[in-house]
Parts: structure tokens; sequence; C-alpha cells
């Protein structure tokens, strides 16, 4: 009888109804069937937004630095790293402070279990060249949040899970947008706060329609970045050189440094001053096993967008080539839609505003999944319900 009753509701349903409830059905089970990983995915989007001040909140000594200044040539960062280092890893590059109050990061490589190569970090204080602290940034908090929202912590296949999440996303915004419209026209009445009998029903639909466009951009951008191949080909974008020893490289994925170079730090970045005068160095990145192992210098001259990175060939000292400029991307990195991408996804520079609706639209679906599974549950009631009256009658 129940069966019969629902048969014929759909038989008397109008077209419109019926798309209506396909909508329906298609943002129920997208955010019912997916809420265990849409919820992770779009917390540690939330958390992200504020890495830089969440470190300095958990690791305030690795930034005690006693001045803003980076007056000391940079091989004495290196020499400070490689101390601190103690021979547990191998110097591979030297990242000098960005910000006012940032320190210097010297990176190393050390190998981990299994033969795959794991990163010790030194913070150095820019005047003095004295070592904050050391440390494995991979198992600090905002890391461990980066590869949870990079990729739910799924081996190999993460990121096109996280991709694949970024279209249900969309999805779900999309047909949210249209089950939100109004059917009468009344666009106005339909911001109001009550549209229905409950507060859930109200808070799922006032934020979910204030949320929809940003949350719909963060999902478009995190497909994009998570698709990066097939993202440039659909725009017509030229795929980034890989840089040597990197995924297509001789020197594999892993490529390890050279244990002795022929230059020093110091002769491969007078080099690049050299071929790029008045341009402040900005990081120093040593020579990797391949078929050319160069030192990659990279410098920013004042009022330049990017900065570019000058090869200098570790075997000759010959400047190989500088890339990126103002206006173009850095060797072996983004292209320019790319970089805009991840800016907009994680609101680097992006300003205090957009970083807030950043912020909000990764705690929205957290309220949305709630709120919609509770309204489900209670539809899912009020419909057995009737079906038993009907079985009754």
């Amino acid at each position: 009888m129940a069966e019969l009753g629902g048969m014929i509701d759909l038989m008397t349903q109008t077209p419109m109804a019926r798309l209506r409830r396909l909508w329906l059905d298609v943002h129920l089970w997208i955010g019912v069937g997916l809420m265990v990983l849409l919820i992770p995915l779009s917390v540690t989007g939330s958390v992200l937004v504020w890495h830089d001040q969440v470190d300095r909140l958990l690791y305030a000594e690795r930034y005690a630095v006693s001045g803003p200044d980076a007056a000391l040539p940079v091989e004495a960062y290196a020499r400070a790293a490689e101390t601190a280092f103690a021979g547990r890893a191998m110097l591979t590059q030297v990242r000098l402070p960005q910000e006012r109050g940032d320190p210097v990061v010297a990176v190393g490589r050390m190998m981990g279990p299994g033969g795959r190569p794991r990163t010790l970090n030194a913070w150095i204080d820019p005047p003095t060249a004295r070592v904050l602290a050391t440390g494995e940034t991979a198992k600090g908090f905002t890391q461990i949040m980066h590869r949870a929202h990079g990729t739910l912590f799924i081996p190999e296949v993460g990121r096109k899970v996280v991709g694949w999440l970024g279209w249900a996303m969309f999805v779900s915004c999309a047909t949210g947008l249209w089950l939100w419209w109004p059917r009468n026209g009344a666009f106005l009445k339909a911001l109001r706060w009550r549209r229905g009998p409950s507060t859930m029903f109200n808070l799922h639909h006032m934020l979910g329609f204030w949320i929809c466009l940003p949350l719909a951009v963060l999902s478009l951008t995190g497909v994009y970045i998570s698709f990066p191949q097939t993202s440039r080909a659909l725009f017509g974008i030229e795929q980034p050189a890989p840089r040597p020893g990197g995924p297509a490289g001789p020197g594999g994925r892993f490529a390890p440094p050279i244990e002795a170079p022929n230059l020093t730090l110091a002769q491969a970045v007078a080099a690049a001053r050299a071929e790029a005068p008045g341009a402040p160095v900005i990081s120093v990145s040593t020579p990797t096993k391949g078929k050319e192992p160069a030192w990659r210098v990279q410098v920013k001259a004042p009022g330049a967008k990017e900065p570019r990175t000058v090869q200098v060939v570790d075997a000759t000292g010959r400047v190989k080539a500088a890339r990126g400029g103002p206006g173009g991307s850095p060797e072996g990195g983004p292209d320019p839609l790319s970089r805009w991408m991840r800016k907009i996804h994680d609101g680097a520079g992006m300003g205090i505003v957009w970083q807030t609706i950043i912020f909000v639209g990764g705690i929205a679906p957290a309220v949305l999944g709630v709120t919609g599974v509770v309204m489900w549950l209670r539809r899912r009631a009020r419909r057995i319900a009737m079906q038993r009256r009907i079985a009754e009658a």
C-alpha cells in the first residue's frame, strides 16, 4: 500500500517537481554520503588559512629573532646550519627572510626508514646566525594539516580523491543554490531568516546561500590544484619544465644532493649576483645528482613581482640559465594562472576579508552537513509515519 502511494505520488508530479526531487536527492546524497570525507577536508582548509600564525603560536622559539635584517653573508647561515645538523643531514637549501620578523630557514636532507628522504630544518637568527631551533617540519602540526587537506592521508591516489571531492562539493553548491532559489520569484523575502518552521532548516538555508559562491570558487580552485596537468592542458598552458633531479629529471623524484660540490656556496652566489646585479638573493639550493648538476640561486630585484632563478653549473661555474623575472615564472615553477589559483585557494596575500571568507567556507560544510543530516532524518521519520498511516487506513 505504501509503495502504491509513492508510485501514485511520483506519477502525479509535474516535470519541474520531478527535477526538483532529482536535485534534492543529488544534494542529499552528496552531503550524507561524503560528509565523513568533506568535513575533514574543509576544516583543515580553514586551519591552513592561518598556517603562519599557527606556526608562530605553536613554535614560538623558531621565530624569536633578535632583529629583522639578514646582514650576514649566506654562507654564514649555511655554516651555522651544518653545525646544528651535526652530520644528521646534508644541507640542500638556505632561504633568507621575506617578511620582517622571519628567521633564516636552512633545509637539510636525511634518510628515513625504507630509504625515503626526510627533511631537517634549522631556524636561524638573521642578525647573528645563531640557530634558534631545529626540527622536522613533516612532524609539525601545520604540515600534518597540509597532508590531510591535500591527500587525506590516502597513499598514491589521495590527491586525485581530493580533486574528485572538489567536484562533488561544486555540484553540491550548484544544486543547493538551485534548491534555495525561491519558486515564486520573491528573492528579497527568501533572504529572511525564517523560511521554515525549524532552526536547523533556517540555518541550513541561510548559511548555504551566503557561502555558496565562495565555496564553489574554493572547490574549483582545489580541483585545478589537484589535477595540475589536466588543468593546464584544458587552458592551453605549457607544462612547466622539470627541475634538475625532479620527477622527469635524470635524478628521479628524490635526487640526492652532491656530497662534495666543485663550487662553494659563496662562489655560486657570486656568479649569480654577477648575472643579476643589484637583485638581492632570497634563496640558494645546492646541486643535485643528474646530467649537469647546478646551483639554483633565486634573486628578486626591487619592485619585481616574481623572483628569477639563476642556475650556476657546479663543474664550471658557468651561468646556465636565468629563468623568470617580472611577470614570468620561476624556473620549474607554476604559470601565472596556477599561481593565482593557489593564491585564491590558500588566501595567501589576499587580505583579511578573503581569508575570513575562506575560514568560514571551511567551517560551513561541517555545519551544513550536520543540519542537512538532521533535516533528512526528520523528513524520513515524517515519511515513514505517513506511510504507516496510509497502510493502516
